[in-house]
């Protein structure tokens, strides 16, 4: 049988799930799904799509593992599937999940020359010291974290080797949408905030431990997921290969959040600001701005949702969910 079928890897999962429904709408619902569901209610992003078959990423990696005839399939592959979890302590874990993972299906896309995009991460950048460029050389870059790291080694290895200039690697910025609610800790804030305001009539945000910077004026490259799924849609159907940032280009607070959110949901404004766990105190990244001239240089021609009207549309889809 001839290749036909879109793998999605991490389908459940915020952008790829965003993928499939944008790729629905596109009339591919030739779709092979691989998500680790667990316990979460992530399954209920797999509702939302249409797709051919679903498997559990050890059952997929198993069958990548023994070259089963599915392989032959794959026309084309988004691998997004990872541990997305600043937090998580269990290095090991990550280096199979994010690192040797991503090795195992790069490998596979570039012996049967199946276009492969997947997600690095601007977390990758460190403190920024470095500055937030994707045409600067990658070598001297220092995550602060061990997830930031695990992303950091496969894009490493990816230039090592010389397959870089054959796959797609996306550094995401702060990516926030609906299909987020599984994620826990790592949902993003809008979602965080609009559970609190809700509730609560308030917002906590972080108080700020560098004289430079106000509390609540620590700054993101703030990137709707739409967006994030159109970037990564085009990037792979036009076959354009490299490494790539994918944000807005744009550094705004957590208080312009804050207030777009209050905004939204049509209440007063109400921010208190905490403190942070100490945990986080040496592995918080004060700002992050995507440098974004490259996406603009291989044409890429939608342009980007701002943060209010992103929100709101946010806003909207978990009222509807809520009724």
């Amino acid at each position: 049988m001839a290749k036909k079928f879109t793998l999605v890897t991490g389908g459940a999962g915020l952008i790829g799930s965003q993928i499939i429904e944008d790729l629905n709408h596109n009339g591919n619902t030739d779709i092979l799904v691989v998500d680790h569901l667990g316990t979460s209610e992530k399954w209920k992003n797999l509702q939302r799509n249409f797709f051919f078959d679903y498997f559990e990423k050890d059952q997929f990696e198993a069958l990548v593992d023994s070259g089963h005839s599915l392989l032959s399939e794959i026309s084309e592959i988004y691998h997004l599937g990872a541990c997305s979890a600043t937090t998580e302590k269990d290095a090991t874990y990550l280096i199979h999940n994010n690192f040797h993972y991503t090795k195992k299906l790069a490998h596979l896309a570039v012996d049967r020359n199946i276009p492969f995009l997947y997600a690095s991460s601007a977390a990758t950048y460190g403190e920024g010291e470095f500055g937030y460029d994707d045409k600067a050389p990658i070598e001297n870059l220092k995550p602060l974290n061990m997830y930031g790291y695990s992303k950091h080694l496969f894009d490493l290895y990816a230039k090592k080797t010389k397959i870089a200039d054959k796959l797609i690697g996306l550094k995401y910025f702060n990516v926030f949408g609906y299909g987020e609610a599984h994620k826990g800790d790592m949902r993003s804030l809008v979602l965080k905030g609009y559970e609190q305001i809700r509730d609560t009539g308030k917002l906590k945000l972080f108080k700020s431990y560098k004289p430079e910077y106000k509390d609540g004026e620590q700054k993101r490259d703030f990137l709707y997921v739409k967006d994030a799924s159109k970037i990564s849609i085009y990037l792979l159907s036009e076959r354009k290969y490299g490494l790539y940032n994918v944000g807005r280009g744009m550094a705004e607070t957590w208080n312009d959040l804050a207030g777009a959110l209050f905004q939204a949901m049509k209440r007063p404004t109400n921010i208190e600001y905490v403190e942070m766990p100490d945990s986080l105190k040496g592995k918080y990244q004060y700002y992050t701005c995507a440098d974004m001239e490259k996406l603009q240089k291989v044409g890429y021609p939608f342009g980007f949702t701002n943060l209010p009207d992103s929100i709101r549309e946010y806003v909207h889809l978990l009222e509807q969910e809520a009724k």
